[in-house]
C-alpha cells in the first residue's frame, strides 16, 4: 500500500537527483520509487551528458519533422527589407523617408474595381471576429456559427465601437462590444438593440459582397458601387481538399498595387534581377558578385491577355532552367504559368522536378502606396512538403529582389520603352479596364509607418 512516506521519499529523491546534476556529472545513486511490499527500490539516475545527447536527439528529431512535414509561414514587415541601410538610420527610418520623399510620378488611381483578397480561410474560425484593414477601410470579418463568411464596415454605426475588436458572433450576427447591438451579416441590417424597444431602420453597418475561394476570403470593390461581372477562377484541387496548404508568406510593400501586377508583363527584368541563383540572397548589392556565374536561371517568358468574354484575365508563362558553371542542370527545367485575375489575385501554377504547386497570391492595398502581399503555396499528394518549401523559399527570394526596386521607384505615366517591351504596353492597355472615372485617386501624403 503506496503511504504518504512513500511519496515524501519520492520527493526526496527527485531533489537528490536534480542537485547531483546541477552540481557535477556524477551519477547519483537516488531513489526512485518502485514499491512492492516493504522494499524501495533504487536505480542510477543517468548522466548528464546521456541526458544532453537526449535532448539534443529530441530537439533534432522535432527541427527534422518541421522541416520535413509543417508548413512554413513568416511575414516581412515594410521596414524588415527592401531598403539599403546608411549606418545612420535604422531600416523603419528608412522606409519613413523613401516614403516621404521619393518622387511619384502621375499615379494611377490607387484602389483598382476588382476582387481583393484579405484574409486565408483557415485563419478564420466559426464563431471568429477579425478586423483586417484593406482599401483604406477597417473592415470586421467574422464566421457565422453556420459557416457562412460575413465582412461589414468596422466601426459601429451607433457611437463607433470597432465591431473587429471584442465583437462576439452570435448566430447570423455580429454583436457591438459596446452595447450589444446586432448587425446581420448578409445585409449590415441591425436586428437587436437589448436595452430598445424598436430598431430603427436606418440602424445599419455597410456589407461587403465576399466570397471564400481556393482557400482564401475575398471582398469586391467597385468605386460606382455596381455588382460583381466576374469571380476569381475555380482551382478546382484546392477546393476538393487534393491539394493542401504548405506554407503562406506575407509582404508588406511600398508601391502602388498595378507596378507589382504589371511585374509579370515586364519580361526583361527577368534575367537581369532573377537571373543569378537564390543562394545569392536578396540583397541588390551583391547578387551580382562573382559567385553568381557558378549558379544561375535562366527565363524565358510571354505576357498574354485573355480574349473576350473573359477580359478580367491575363496569363504569363514561364520556362526556366538552372545553371551551374554555364552548363544547364539536367532535368531542373521548370515550367509555370500565371493567371492573373483581375487588378490584384495571381494563381502562380508550377511544375517541376518532384513538385506540382500552385501560389494563390494576393497583392491588396491597405492604404494608397501601402500593399499587402501573400502567397499561399498549395501542392499535390505527390509533393513532398520539403520540396513545396524549398519552392516557397526561392519564391520569397526572388520576390524580396523585386520588393528592393518596388519600395523606391517612381511610377513612369509615359516610359521610354523598346520593341522587347511591348508587353508593358499590352499590359497597362489592359489593366486600365479596371479604373473608372470616379476611382480614388491619392491625394494625401503618409510620413510615418504608424499603419
Amino acid at each position: 500500500m503506496f503511504h504518504v512516506r512513500h511519496l515524501f521519499a519520492v520527493l526526496l529523491a527527485v531533489l537528490a537527483s536534480v542537485v547531483g546534476l546541477k552540481h557535477g556529472p556524477a551519477r547519483v545513486d537516488a531513489a526512485w520509487v518502485i514499491l512492492r511490499g516493504e522494499t524501495l527500490l533504487a536505480f542510477q539516475w543517468p548522466s548528464v551528458e546521456v541526458l544532453l545527447l537526449f535532448g539534443l536527439g529530441f530537439a533534432g528529431a522535432v527541427w527534422l519533422y518541421q522541416l520535413l512535414f509543417s508548413p512554413m509561414e513568416f511575414c516581412r514587415q515594410l521596414g524588415d527589407l527592401g531598403y539599403h541601410p546608411d549606418g545612420t538610420r535604422n531600416m523603419k527610418a528608412m522606409a519613413n523617408d523613401a516614403r516621404r520623399r521619393r518622387q511619384r510620378g502621375h499615379l494611377p488611381p490607387v484602389y483598382p474595381n476588382g476582387w481583393w483578397g484579405i484574409l486565408e480561410s483557415r485563419l478564420l474560425q466559426r464563431g471568429q471576429v477579425k478586423e483586417v484593414v484593406a482599401l483604406g477601410e477597417h473592415l470586421a470579418v467574422f464566421r457565422q456559427e453556420n459557416g457562412t463568411v460575413s465582412v461589414v464596415d468596422a466601426y459601429c454605426p451607433h457611437l463607433g465601437a470597432n465591431l473587429g475588436v471584442g465583437g462576439r458572433v452570435v448566430g447570423n450576427c455580429i454583436e457591438c462590444p459596446f452595447h450589444g447591438w446586432r448587425y446581420r451579416g448578409e445585409d449590415g441590417k441591425c436586428m437587436h438593440i437589448p436595452y430598445a424597444a424598436k430598431v430603427p431602420d436606418v440602424a445599419r453597418v455597410k456589407s461587403w459582397t465576399c466570397l471564400e475561394r481556393n482557400g482564401s476570403i475575398y471582398i469586391w470593390y467597385h468605386c460606382d458601387g455596381l455588382e460583381p461581372s466576374w469571380t476569381p477562377k475555380v482551382i478546382d484541387e484546392i477546393e476538393s481538399g487534393e491539394w493542401t496548404c504548405r506554407g503562406l508568406s506575407e509582404h508588406f510593400i511600398n508601391a502602388h498595387v498595378e507596378e507589382i501586377s504589371e511585374n509579370g508583363a515586364d519580361i526583361g527584368h527577368l534575367n537581369h534581377l532573377h537571373g543569378p541563383g537564390v543562394t545569392t540572397g536578396n540583397d541588390l548589392r551583391h547578387i551580382w558578385t562573382s559567385l553568381t556565374g557558378f549558379f544561375t536561371h535562366k527565363w524565358e517568358a510571354d505576357w498574354q491577355p485573355f480574349p473576350a468574354p473573359d477580359t478580367q484575365f491575363g496569363t504569363m508563362t514561364v520556362n526556366m532552367d538552372m545553371n551551374l558553371f554555364g552548363r544547364k542542370i539536367p532535368w531542373s527545367d521548370v515550367k509555370a504559368s500565371a493567371i492573373q485575375n483581375g487588378p490584384g489575385v495571381v494563381y502562380l501554377y508550377i511544375d517541376g522536378p518532384l513538385m506540382k504547386v500552385v501560389l494563390v497570391s494576393s497583392i491588396t492595398p491597405v492604404e494608397p502606396l501601402l500593399l499587402r502581399y501573400t502567397q499561399s503555396i498549395y501542392a499535390s499528394p505527390g509533393t513532398p512538403t520539403f520540396a513545396a518549401k524549398l519552392v516557397q523559399w526561392g519564391e520569397a527570394v526572388q520576390l524580396e529582389r523585386d520588393v528592393t526596386v518596388w519600395n523606391n521607384k517612381s511610377y513612369p505615366a509615359k516610359p521610354v520603352l523598346v520593341k522587347e517591351d511591348s508587353a508593358i504596353v499590352r499590359h497597362r492597355r489592359w489593366y486600365s479596364q479596371f479604373y473608372s472615372e470616379n476611382s480614388p485617386r491619392y491625394t494625401t501624403q503618409r510620413t510615418s509607418l504608424d499603419w
